[in-house]
């Protein structure tokens, strides 16, 4: 498929989707929060891909946020509107089979940093910048971030970004856990390759049930999150993987992973 506004490449089983609006930042208007959402439902249907990297183009920002031109003029029920499609695209890379690892390699402000956080993994560049500015502007963070973010880094730290719109480095974002990683800037993208080429080698059914077990346990009890752990943990009992992992174990060899 062709998209305006993003490109998607393809690395054997990995998928690269660069936001591609390098003179705008990579701000998300409502194009480009509809192409991502189509690319990832497209790619949650492909078995032959395992792990998904997002990323921006240019030289200055993985996403420098919501489209404020877009936005500036909307009406409430417009702004409800656009706060759910963020929602939808949010809700969709988190609930997605595959992990998906955001190469952060600028600016991530305000939606960026709301996309960031829906994925899994975040790898940050040095000359990364995080933070969300949407108080400064009369308006809230609403893609997620007044619920991703407490969740991520404590509600303190959190409240402290949200209200102040202070903007932290790389290497501030690494100490909260906001950032798995950070690597000077022509690094990141062949980092965030390796990483999905080991997350890759895995057993992708085994894969995608952690990821479900770590997302659906964010909003269980430990014990209701134990209890879904259990029920996929026995799942993974039911596959060929299962048994061809647990045999080369066994013989001191490796395996390559089916998926089935």
């Amino acid at each position: 498929m062709i998209y305006e506004n993003i490109l998607v490449e393809y690395q054997d089983q990995i998928a690269v989707i660069t936001i591609n609006r390098p003179k705008a930042l990579n701000a998300l208007n409502s194009v480009t929060i509809q192409e991502l959402t189509d690319s990832f439902n497209e790619l949650a249907g492909d078995a032959n891909i395992r792990t998904i990297i997002l990323t921006g183009s240019g030289e200055k920002a993985f996403v420098a946020g919501a489209d404020i031109a877009e936005m500036s003029d909307k009406s409430p029920i417009e702004a409800r509107h656009f706060s759910q499609l963020g929602h939808k695209l949010m809700n969709l890379i988190e609930a997605l089979p595959q992990p998906v690892i955001a190469a952060v390699n600028g600016f991530a402000l305000g939606g960026g940093l709301e996309l960031a956080m829906a994925c899994d993994i975040r790898l940050a560049s040095t000359n990364a910048k995080f933070g969300q500015p949407e108080v400064g502007l009369g308006i809230l963070a609403g893609f997620g971030g007044t619920q991703r973010l407490p969740r991520l880094v404590g509600s303190g730290r959190a409240s402290e970004l949200l209200f102040t719109t202070d903007l932290i480095d790389a290497q501030e974002a690494f100490r909260m856990g906001l950032a798995n990683h950070v690597y000077p800037k022509e690094e990141l993208l062949g980092q965030a390759v390796a990483m999905a080429k080991k997350i890759s080698s895995k057993a992708p059914i085994a894969i995608q049930l952690t990821k479900s077990a770590i997302v659906k346990g964010e909003n269980l009890d430990l014990l209701s999150g134990q209890g879904y752990e259990a029920e996929v943990f026995a799942q993974t009992f039911s596959t060929e993987d299962q048994k061809n992992g647990c045999k080369a174990f066994l013989e001191k060899r490796t395996t390559d992973y089916q998926g089935r």
